[in-house]
């Protein structure tokens, strides 16, 4: 099972520390920027699944970088916000954000704020993504659709978790690469290629199924749930 990233940005370094400690203590990877620039780098390089985000940030607003953010990755973003910015908290979910936790926050509030975020984007606990009725369990290397085993590779299983944890968003092929197997490689796009095709026929998903895969000529994948 990979571990699933958090990108924190702030600039208090002990609330950073303080923060960082109790979301390893969680289970989660936990990436730490106190700069926006710095922040940059990071999201290249690591591709977080949800984003923690300080809106007074001494080289620029939240506010403002979520916007720049949504241009390149689709993962939720939390909002860490002061009292009196409150006012402003429309024009960041406008702009992208997901949520925002008023400052001083209660670590627990926020880890639950957080779990809600990756649970809206398919419930993933203990080694397990469930979309109903979509189940993929990392631990058992076992997919099932509607109560029945589907037989997957472990690239495929990888593959398909992805694309169930981020169900409903526009995936680049980048992304989906270094989310289910890690760092970019050449021949990247063949083999998601080879491996989209592989899911289509294993789920039906070209036959009025529970789920659709839709692609574009930008090399970007959307998994969407069609019945319910």
């Amino acid at each position: 099972m990979r571990t699933i990233k958090l990108l924190m940005i702030e600039d208090e370094v002990d609330v950073l520390e303080i923060n960082r400690e109790y979301f390893e203590g969680k289970g989660y990877e936990v990436i730490c920027a106190t700069t926006l620039t710095k922040a940059r780098f990071l999201l290249e390089e690591h591709a977080p699944d949800l984003i923690l985000l300080d809106v007074m940030m001494p080289d620029g607003s939240g506010f403002d970088f979520c916007a720049e953010l949504r241009k390149k990755t689709n993962a939720p973003i939390i909002f860490l916000t002061c009292r009196d910015e409150n006012e402003s908290v429309v024009k960041g979910l406008l702009q992208g954000g997901d949520d925002y936790v008023t400052k001083p926050y209660d670590l627990n509030i926020l880890n639950a704020r957080v779990a809600a975020q990756l649970r809206r984007t398919g419930i993933m606990t203990a080694g397990r993504i469930e979309l109903s009725p979509l189940t993929v369990d990392f631990l058992s290397g076992e997919a099932t659709l509607d109560g029945k085993k589907i037989s997957l590779t472990q690239k495929e299983l990888q593959l398909l978790g992805c694309f169930a944890l981020f169900s409903g968003r526009r995936l680049s092929v980048e992304e989906i690469y270094r989310r289910a197997w890690g760092e970019m490689s050449p021949g990247a796009t063949g083999t998601i290629k080879t491996h989209v095709a592989n899911l289509r026929k294993k789920l039906k998903l070209d036959d009025s199924g529970w789920f659709e895969l839709a692609s574009s000529d930008k090399n970007e994948y959307i998994f969407s749930k069609i019945r319910y």
